[in-house]
């Protein structure tokens, strides 16, 4: 059934399952009427125009006329974006690898944040809850600051302590829930319904027009080609979907033909959506929220799985798993190629030594988080 769009709401956000725009008031994370999640109304999110796009801007404020923000508002932004793009030799094959982890705190959820906090001022909220296993919240903690929003972040006990100490520091009030990510969820929940606005990283779209600027980044510096795949680390899977909707945004500009392979990694102790990917919906129900060194993408109920998965296979890519006993050691070889990065990061590593050779150049892969992060060897 189509809903018609009140006056009073927002319809390029709508809910996906009933239709209905995103209030003019307020900071729902979810249709009010049907509990559906919003998301952006046109396909690619919002048109890209190479003709808007602003060289006199830095990082992904260059896009800023992908973003859907209303006309006039002040961006809060601690120069995310504009990380490099570096080439090294692994495997045989000349890999380039895209640095998220240099972003501002320390990974890509910065390009989200930095909208996140923009809308979040925009709409006049004063305070805002988030659950997050640390990347997330620490980002949002950083950019609340920075927007002048008081942020209450809750963690799970288990997440890292470098990241709790981030949150602190940018003077969020952590808190600590027993139990795992999804008890988080729970537990702010619970915080929202005293009318605090849910900053939800995984539920909310603000984020992926944000994460669709990689895209962008990427194709310039290949000096304006395209990549033949990408790989990436996937939780939620929100940065991959970002990701998709930037290069299909590139290809109805006219900027390019066709799209990358996607190749989406998860930890095997932890991959619904690799259950999903080789098993179907019936893979489904051996997952468990097992706790894994990759506690970036500790996450067994993807919001938005459905949709990774239709850009996957659009993209004719894949999704894989790794190995516990993978991680660590993958890291340490990303380290003595110069890049210090997190568990997190280091689950793609075994999977570009397994499918590397059969993926189209150029090959990029992504480094989601920052080493400095981990401080348990």
């Amino acid at each position: 059934m189509t809903v018609s769009t009140p006056a009073s709401s927002n319809p390029e956000i709508a809910c996906s399952n009933c239709g209905r725009g995103y209030p003019a008031v307020g900071f729902p994370d979810r249709c009010p009427v049907c509990g559906g999640l919003y998301d952006f109304t046109a396909r690619p999110s919002i048109s890209l125009d190479p003709a808007k796009i602003d060289p006199g801007q830095t990082g992904i404020w260059r896009y800023r006329h992908t973003f859907g923000l209303p006309e006039g508002v002040e961006p809060f932004s601690l120069g995310e974006g504009d990380t490099p793009l570096i080439r090294a030799s692994a495997f045989g094959r000349e890999l380039a690898f895209k640095c998220e982890f240099l972003n501002p705190t320390g990974s890509f959820k910065d390009r989200g944040s930095a909208l996140l906090a923009t809308w979040l001022k925009a709409r006049a909220v004063s305070e805002a809850v988030e659950d997050s296993s640390g990347n997330a919240g620490a980002s949002l903690a950083a950019y609340a600051a920075r927007a002048g929003i008081r942020a209450r972040i809750f963690a799970p006990d288990s997440a890292g302590g470098a990241q709790r100490g981030q949150i602190e520091a940018y003077g969020g009030e952590l808190v600590s829930v027993d139990g795992t990510p999804t008890g988080a969820a729970e537990a702010v929940k619970k915080a929202a319904a005293g009318g605090a606005a849910y900053a939800s990283h995984a539920s909310l779209p603000f984020n992926l027009p944000g994460y669709a600027t990689a895209a962008y980044e990427i194709y310039d510096q290949l000096e304006r080609k395209l990549p033949g795949a990408v790989v990436v680390p996937m939780g939620q899977g929100g940065f991959l979907l970002g990701l998709f909707r930037g290069f299909q945004a590139m290809c109805a500009a006219g900027l390019t033909t066709g799209l990358p392979k996607l190749v989406g990694v998860q930890a095997r102790r932890c991959a619904p959506l690799w259950a999903l990917y080789t098993r179907g919906p019936a893979g489904v129900g051996f997952v468990a929220e097992n706790q894994t060194l990759a506690e970036g993408v500790q996450i067994r109920f993807p919001l938005r799985g459905d949709t990774v998965l239709q850009a996957l296979y659009v993209s004719h890519g894949s999704v894989w798993a790794t190995e516990e006993e993978e991680i660590l050691p993958g890291r340490d070889s990303l380290a003595a190629l110069g890049f210090y990065v997190e568990p997190t990061s280091a689950i793609i590593w075994p999977v570009l030594r397994q499918t590397v050779q059969d993926l189209p150049d150029p090959v990029v892969a992504v480094l989601t988080g920052s080493g400095y992060k981990y401080h348990e060897y």
